[in-house]
């Protein structure tokens, strides 16, 4: 019975349920499949930024038959910019993770046959213009940073490689992942590309975790190293 001014109270049909369930799913597929575009195109840059500083280190090679860092002319090359020399003795000294000088100090810092030279090694490309000067008030001696604030620098034999590494750190276990199948066998303990997973940050390479798979599950960092 309806009494009077009383409305009738429709309720929601099985159709519409449907719909707003199936719009749901949509939003979540969207959702996930936007993630994993911008996690694609983040091992894309990853990837694309070890081919370029390769490139860069070879292109520095030909050019003035000199491992950059180590070069033993470059301030003669560069006197007005007031460029340090390496030892040129053919090897990169120093870690990719090592802290740089402020600006203020980059006549001072210690470039030997034991550390330095993984530093000078930027100063040395940006003066030939291979790669881009460093921001702001940072010291031409100070690496890069990747997309996750990771440090992207130089070391010989990172890594368990033999030689000259390019590497990069901060990655997470699916960016990680991504750009070894990209460049090499997806396989952090084999290959031209080697992963260590990262406790803390920066880590020298020789407190790195060695791992036989990557993590994609979980929270883990991993540092990459390649050889040319």
């Amino acid at each position: 019975m309806r009494f009077p001014g009383q409305h009738g109270q429709r309720g929601i049909s099985l159709v519409e349920i449907a719909l707003t369930l199936v719009i749901v799913a949509l939003v979540l597929v969207g959702v996930f499949a936007g993630r994993e575009l911008i996690a694609q195109s983040q091992a894309k840059a990853v990837a694309s930024d070890f081919n370029s500083l390769i490139a860069a280190y070879v292109s520095y090679q030909d050019r003035y038959n000199a491992l950059p860092g180590d070069d033993p002319r470059a301030a003669i090359r560069w006197a007005s910019q007031n460029a340090r020399n390496g030892t040129g003795d053919g090897f990169v000294s120093g870690t990719y993770e090592a802290a740089p000088p402020p600006a203020s100090a980059l006549q001072t810092f210690t470039i030997d046959s034991s550390q330095g030279e993984s530093l000078n090694y930027w100063w040395h490309l940006r003066l030939a213009d291979f790669v881009p000067r460093a921001p702001g008030t940072a010291s031409m001696a100070t690496q890069p940073l990747n997309a996750f604030s990771g440090i992207v620098g130089v070391q010989m034999n990172g890594a368990g490689l033999a030689g000259f590494t390019v590497c990069q750190a901060n990655l997470p276990g699916k960016i990680a992942g991504a750009v070894d199948a990209q460049l090499d066998d997806i396989r952090p303990a084999t290959g031209q590309v080697r992963g260590l997973r990262q406790t803390v940050t920066p880590q020298p390479l020789a407190t790195a975790t060695p791992v036989t798979a990557y993590s994609e599950g979980d929270a883990s960092i991993y540092v990459l190293c390649r050889t040319p």
